[in-house]
């Protein structure tokens, strides 16, 4: 099927696509690690008001450090979630880490949640 017949029957279907120009670099970041695409192609596909991005090229993968501002988690402070609302180790963890490393935020978080 010719790239004309294909766009046609797309088309047909409800389905659109089209590709962005002058792309310089495209970012993709997960808790431990970012993706880096320099220079990649990308094309935008509209499926039923559905946005679907493909981005051609080879990222370069970095690890990524900790969020600037962003407190670490401390033992006295899970220490106190945990005594303050009978919460498990995690739990404590895992509301601290949420509320930005705030153990009274945490706290409410926990008190409030139960």
């Amino acid at each position: 099927m010719n790239p004309r017949q294909m766009k046609a029957m797309m088309k047909r279907m409800g389905i659109s696509q089209e590709d962005i120009a002058d792309v310089e670099e495209i970012l993709i970041k997960t808790r431990t690690q970012e993706y880096v695409f320099k220079e990649a192609l990308v094309s935008v596909m509209t499926v039923q008001g559905q946005k679907t991005f493909q981005i051609i090229g080879e990222p370069e993968i970095k690890k990524r450090a900790a969020e600037p501002g962003k407190k670490a988690v401390q033992n006295e402070d899970i220490a106190l979630i945990i005594e303050q609302t009978g919460a498990t180790e995690e739990e404590a963890k895992e509301a601290l880490e949420e509320c930005g490393g705030q153990p009274a935020e945490a706290i409410l978080k926990i008190m409030s949640s139960r």
